[in-house]
């Protein structure tokens, strides 16, 4: 289960053997989010408002970065980490 970013308490992570639609989870306080690339929540535990505004901000000025690593799973490519949010 490789990670791709850490921020404020907030863990994301992609999956190799992931299916469509491009998506990423989310883990924050034992809760998890299943978020489209975009940051829209789709399904899942996680709840905490802050922590939902916090993962579509960051989905949303790092889009190009989660739509290269989704590419890189569809190609069996090392993922690359991405910056957490400043």
């Amino acid at each position: 289960m490789p990670y791709i970013s850490e921020f404020y308490g907030i863990t994301i992570r992609m999956y190799y053997d992931e299916h469509n639609p491009p998506h990423f989870h989310a883990y924050y306080q034992g809760k998890r989010g299943t978020f489209d690339l975009n940051g829209q929540f789709l399904k899942g535990s996680l709840n905490n408002k802050t922590a939902l505004a916090l993962i579509k901000q960051w989905a949303k000025e790092k889009n190009f970065e989660l739509v290269e690593n989704w590419q890189h799973i569809e190609e069996g490519i090392l993922l690359n980490k991405i910056r957490p949010l400043d």
